[in-house]
């Protein structure tokens, strides 16, 4: 069951490679003046002392927004800096030691690419908020990400699970209605938010295929 005041529509996935020389706070508050409705820092390359940095810049520009901030991984970044929750994948800290750990107010979630996977993963399911699945197509914004599962993949996932679940990989506007109608609940989007030229006018773009394929 997901906890209440979040929104995966259009979910920010940030890369510090992609963010063509801007502060990656700047990038954001434009992409989430475009329509933006959660954010996730993944950073797996700055050292610990600059990314708790960077995660307290971003806290201070989402708070007024009022849209929820995600660490990926780092639960120690992401108790330091108040985010509101994390996002952890299969050979991260187990789901429910997340939980203890940050609370019942925190927002958590899993990356989940396969039947395997799920299965592995059932017994930690009821620490979890929402499934990240992918990548749906071919990607290069993370190294260790499996083979594309396509829009048959949501699909399965869509009927083997009831959690909420955000699409990852590969995905710009123009692949947002198919992977809504496939079944997830909204796309995460690095790439085609963070190396754009005004990320504002990409997340209002993706944010009007995630609307007009869920009114479909």
């Amino acid at each position: 069951m997901a906890r209440p005041g979040f929104d995966l529509s259009v979910y920010l996935v940030t890369d510090p490679l992609l963010n063509g020389g801007r502060p990656v706070e700047d990038v954001v508050d434009q992409a989430v003046r475009g329509g933006v409705t959660m954010v996730q820092l993944r950073d797996p390359h700055s050292p610990t002392r600059e990314l708790v940095a960077i995660a307290r810049r971003l806290v201070a520009a989402l708070r007024p927004h009022a849209i929820p901030f995600i660490v990926n991984d780092r639960i120690d970044v992401a108790m330091i800096c108040g985010a509101d929750g994390v996002h952890i994948g299969q050979n991260d800290m187990d789901a429910r030691d997340a939980r203890a750990m940050m609370g019942e107010d925190c927002i958590i979630g899993l990356s989940v690419a396969n039947e395997a996977e799920l299965k592995a993963s059932r017994d930690a399911l009821g620490a979890v908020d929402y499934l990240g699945v992918g990548p749906v197509y071919s990607t290069s914004t993370k190294a260790d990400a499996g083979g594309a599962i396509g829009l048959e993949g949501i699909a399965w996932m869509r009927a083997a699970t009831d959690m909420p679940l955000v699409a990852i990989g590969g995905i710009d506007a123009a692949r947002t209605g198919d992977i809504v109608r496939a079944g997830a609940a909204g796309v995460a989007v690095v790439t085609a938010i963070m190396n754009a030229a005004e990320p504002k006018d990409a997340a209002a773009e993706i944010a009007r295929a995630v609307e007009a394929a869920k009114q479909e």
